[in-house]
C-alpha cells in the first residue's frame, strides 16, 4: 500500500466517524476498527495514560473485549509502556522476543507476532500510545508508521476535546470538585490528611549490555543490598511483635532469596541484557506464567513479585526506596496509589503515614495485613482515585464505611476530626478492660482466645486480656526455615510458646502446608485449585513421617502440661482414627524413652469442609474439641472467594444458611458435651461475633487487636435477648440479617 491513498482513505473515515453522533468510547471504539481495517492489521488498540503514569486499554479491535478497561500496565511496562515513556515509536516483527515485552494472557495477544506502537501525542504531551498487531513476522513500512502517526494526532485532538469519558483529559474538570469514592475496608480506621501519590516504577530506557561481567557485578550487588533491606524490616519498630504480618513478610522474604529467580536474572544478564533490563525481562516472564493461574493465591503472588522487582530496579537507580524524600513527606500523608506491595508501604515515614488509599487490593491482599500491623487506616477498590487526586489535595479516609472523601468541605472535616477524637478514647478505653472478664449483661461467660503463629506473637496474650490461644499456627515454624526443622528445634519452639502462654490453654494446629502455603524445600504437586488439593492433614496422613516427626516434638515439649492439637482440613470422621492411633504410637514410644509425656492430650478436628457437617455424630465420639474455621468453611459454603473482589458481596456469613450449618454445630457440641470454638475473621467482628453468642458459641479465638471491641460489645449485650432474635430471624428466612442485628445493637445500646 501507498502512503497518500492509506492516508487519505483513513483521514476521510476518521472525519466521518467525528461527524456521527454517539459517545467518546463508541467513537474509540470505530477508530480503531477503521485503523485495522486500512492498515490490513488483526489487532488495532488504544492505549491511554493515567496520571500515575500507567496504561489503561480503552479500545481493541482483535484483542479480547472484556480486557478493555480492564489491563492496565504500569509506567513504563512492557513495549507500550516504553513507546509512551520514552516517547518513541516501537516497530518490532517478533515482539515476545523483546527484552521489554510484558505478556497479558487477559488479552489473547499470544498469537500476535509483529508490533507497530506510537505515541498519542499534542503540544508534546503524551497521551496514550496507538497500536497495531499481526499474526505474522513483519517489520512495518515507513509507510505504516507515517499513517499510524496521522491517525495518533487525529486521536488525539479527539481526547483533548474531553469527549472520551474516563481518560486524563476529560477528568481535569473534577479535580476541583468535593468527591466521595466507594471503596471497601482494607485496614480498620479513620484519617484525615493531604494526598501524596505513589509512582514507584523506575523505568528502563537501556536494555542491551555493553560489559556484561560489570552489569553481573552490579546485579549481584543489588541482590545483596535487597535482601538485607528485607531483613531490616523485620526490626521495623512497629512489626517486631506483631502476628500475621510475619508470615506475609517472610513469604516475601523468601521469595527474595529464591535461587531460581536469582538464576533466571543472571541468565539474562550473561545473554546480553542489562542488569535493569534483566530484571524487567524475567519479571514479565514470571508474571505471565503467574497470570495464567486463575487463583487468588497467585494473584497476591505476582504482587509480590512485581514489589519486589521495582525495589531491585530502584536499587539498581540508586534509589532505595519508593519514597523519593519520605522525610519531606507532609506530616498527615494520605498515601493514593493504583497498586502496592508489603514492603512498598514499610518504605514510608511511619510516623508521617496516616491513611491509604489503593485502587486494586482487598482486606486480604498482603499490604493490607500489613496496614493493619502498622495502625493505618486503609481503604481498597477505590476505583478511579488515582485520576481524580492531585498531589496536596485534602483527603479523609473512613476506613470504618469504606469511603474516600476528596477535597472535603470544612464542615465534613469538622465531623471528621470528632470521629478521629473519639476513636482515640475508644482505644484507651479498650486497654481498661484488658483484666475485666468478659461476661454479658445476663451473665453468660465468653472465652475470648488470640491467633498467634510466632514466638513473638506471645506477648499479645497478656497485652489483650485473652483467655488463651485458640489457634497457634504451627507452619510458620516450617515456613521460616531453610530446611526440614529437626525435632528438637520444633520441640525447642513448642516449648517455648507452652511457657510464655503462663499456664493458659494453646491450642496447636498440626502442619497446614498446601494450598497457598507452599515450602520450597519439598515437592508438591502443581495443582488446579490448590485451596481444596492436597494440603494439611491429608498431606500429613499420606506423609506419616512429617505429622509423626512433628507429633513427637509436640509431645516433648508439652512434658508435664496440658497437649491441645487441632488437625486442620479434616474431610471425614475416620481420618480421625488413622491420627489418633500415630498421636497414641509417638505417646508410648516417649515413655518407653523414659521421657516425661505430657499431663493430659486432647485432641481436636477444625470444621472446614462443609461435608464434615453431615456426620457430627460420628465425629463428635472421636475428639476432645472442635474448633471452627470459619474462613474457609464459609468460602465453601457460599463457593466465593472472599478474596475475589467480584464476588466479595456474595460472601456474607450472616446469611441464613451458614448460621444454620453453625448452628447444628452448637447443638451437636452440646449434644455430646464436645467444646466448640469458631476461630476466623468472624470472631473479631464485634456485630458477627454477637450473632455467634447468640448461636451459642460461648469461646471465639481472633487476632489481639479485637478482643478490645468485642469485649465492649459482650459487656453491653443481653445474650438471651439476643438468640431469641437470632433464633426468631432464621425460622422466618430473613434474608437481611445484619441489618437487623445492627438495628437490634443500636437499640440496645451495644457498641458494634
Amino acid at each position: 500500500m501507498t502512503s497518500e491513498p492509506a492516508l487519505r482513505v483513513i483521514m476521510r473515515r476518521l472525519r466521518e466517524i467525528m461527524s456521527e453522533p454517539g459517545d467518546g468510547q463508541q467513537r474509540l471504539d470505530k477508530i480503531v476498527k477503521q485503523i485495522a481495517g486500512v492498515m490490513v492489521a488483526e489487532v488495532c488498540s488504544i492505549y491511554l495514560k493515567r496520571q500515575d503514569g500507567s496504561l489503561e486499554l480503552f479500545a481493541t479491535e482483535g484483542l479480547n473485549r472484556d480486557a478493555v478497561h480492564a489491563v492496565r500496565m504500569k509506567r513504563g511496562e512492557g513495549l507500550v509502556g516504553r513507546c509512551a515513556e520514552l516517547n518513541i515509536t516501537v516497530n518490532e516483527p517478533e515482539a515476545s522476543s523483546h527484552p521489554a515485552f510484558s505478556y497479558r494472557p487477559e488479552t489473547g495477544e499470544e498469537i500476535y507476532h509483529s508490533l507497530l506502537a506510537v505515541p498519542i501525542q499534542r503540544s508534546g504531551q503524551v497521551l496514550g500510545v496507538l497500536v497495531v498487531q499481526n499474526r505474522t513476522q513483519k517489520e512495518y513500512s515507513d509507510e505504516d508508521v507515517e499513517v499510524l502517526q496521522a491517525t495518533a494526532m487525529v486521536v488525539a485532538e479527539h481526547l483533548v476535546s474531553g469527549a472520551v469519558a474516563g481518560s486524563g483529559a476529560s477528568i481535569e474538570i473534577e479535580k476541583s470538585l468535593s468527591a466521595v469514592i466507594q471503596g471497601e475496608k482494607m485496614a480498620d480506621g479513620v484519617a484525615l490528611g493531604h494526598v501524596v501519590l505513589h509512582e514507584p516504577r523506575i523505568v528502563v530506557t537501556h536494555l542491551m549490555a555493553e560489559d556484561p561481567a560489570a552489569e553481573l557485578v552490579r546485579l549481584d550487588a543489588a541482590i545483596i543490598t535487597l535482601r538485607a533491606s528485607l531483613d531490616e524490616m523485620f526490626e521495623h519498630e512497629h512489626l517486631s511483635g506483631a502476628g500475621e504480618h510475619r508470615d506475609v513478610l517472610e513469604a516475601y522474604r523468601m521469595f527474595a532469596h529464591d535461587k531460581g529467580w536469582e538464576r533466571r536474572l543472571r541468565e539474562a544478564v550473561e545473554g546480553g541484557l542489562t542488569a535493569e533490563a534483566a530484571v524487567e525481562r524475567v519479571q514479565n516472564s514470571t508474571r505471565a506464567r503467574m497470570l495464567r493461574q486463575n487463583d487468588a493465591y497467585w494473584r497476591e503472588r505476582q504482587r509480590d513479585l512485581d514489589d519486589l522487582s521495582d525495589r531491585l530496579l530502584r536499587i539498581l537507580a540508586g534509589r532505595i526506596t519508593s519514597a523519593d524524600a519520605p522525610s519531606a513527606l507532609p506530616p498527615d500523608t494520605i498515601l493514593v496509589a493504583r497498586t502496592m506491595g508489603p514492603a512498598e508501604l514499610l518504605d514510608y515515614d511511619r510516623r508521617r503515614l496516616r491513611g491509604l488509599i489503593v485502587e486494586d487490593g482487598s482486606g486480604q491482599s498482603h499490604v493490607a495485613v500489613v496496614a493493619k500491623a502498622l495502625g493505618i487506616a486503609a481503604v481498597g477498590q477505590a476505583r478511579g482515585v488515582v485520576e481524580r487526586v492531585t498531589a496536596g489535595d485534602a483527603a479523609i479516609v473512613d476506613a470504618t464505611t469504606g469511603e474516600v472523601h476528596l477535597r472535603p468541605s470544612s464542615d465534613v472535616i469538622a465531623a471528621y476530626s470528632d470521629k478521629v477524637r473519639f476513636l482515640a478514647r475508644r482505644q484507651r478505653q479498650y486497654r481498661a478492660l484488658r483484666d475485666v472478664p468478659a461476661v454479658t449483661a445476663d451473665g453468660v461467660r465468653v472465652n475470648l482466645h488470640i491467633n498467634a503463629g510466632l514466638l513473638v506473637d506471645m506477648p499479645h496474650l497478656k497485652e489483650s486480656g485473652a483467655d488463651g490461644v485458640g489457634l497457634f499456627r504451627t507452619e510458620l515454624l516450617f515456613m521460616l526455615s531453610n530446611t526440614l526443622p529437626k525435632v528438637e528445634r520444633q520441640a525447642d519452639s513448642y516449648s517455648a510458646v507452652l511457657a510464655r502462654a503462663d499456664g493458659k490453654p494453646v491450642v496447636f494446629r498440626t502442619l497446614d502446608i498446601g494450598g497457598d502455603k507452599v515450602l520450597h524445600y519439598l515437592r508438591q504437586p502443581k495443582e488446579e485449585n490448590p485451596a481444596m488439593g492436597w494440603r494439611a492433614v491429608r498431606m500429613g496422613l499420606d506423609r506419616p513421617a512429617l505429622l509423626r516427626t512433628q507429633v513427637r516434638a509436640l509431645l516433648r515439649a508439652a512434658g508435664g502440661q496440658e497437649l491441645r492439637l487441632m488437625i486442620p482440613m479434616v474431610s471425614t470422621a475416620a481420618e480421625m482414627d488413622p491420627v489418633r492411633e500415630l498421636i497414641d504410637k509417638e505417646h508410648q514410644i516417649l515413655i518407653e524413652k523414659g521421657r516425661e509425656p505430657p499431663k493430659t492430650i486432647r485432641v481436636g478436628a477444625m470444621v472446614e469442609v462443609p461435608c464434615l457437617l453431615f456426620e457430627l455424630d460420628a465425629l463428635m465420639k472421636k475428639v476432645d474439641f472442635i474448633s471452627v474455621g470459619s474462613n474457609d468453611l464459609m468460602q465453601f459454603m457460599l463457593a466465593a472467594d472472599r478474596t475475589n473482589a467480584r464476588v466479595g458481596s456474595r460472601y456474607d456469613p450472616l446469611s441464613p444458611a451458614p448460621l444454620r450449618a453453625l448452628k447444628t454445630l452448637v447443638k451437636a457440641s452440646e449434644k455430646y458435651k464436645v467444646p466448640v470454638t469458631l476461630c476466623g475473621e468472624m470472631a473479631g467482628r464485634p456485630i458477627e461475633a454477637l450473632v455467634l453468642i447468640a448461636l451459642g458459641f460461648r469461646s471465639l479465638s481472633m487476632a489481639p487487636a479485637s478482643i478490645g471491641p468485642v469485649k465492649t460489645m459482650i459487656l453491653s449485650l443481653d445474650a438471651n435477648r439476643a438468640s431469641k432474635l437470632v433464633e426468631d430471624l432464621l425460622k422466618k428466612g430473613t434474608t437481611n440479617i445484619r441489618e437487623r442485628i445492627a438495628a437490634f445493637a443500636g437499640a440496645e445500646g451495644i457498641e458494634i
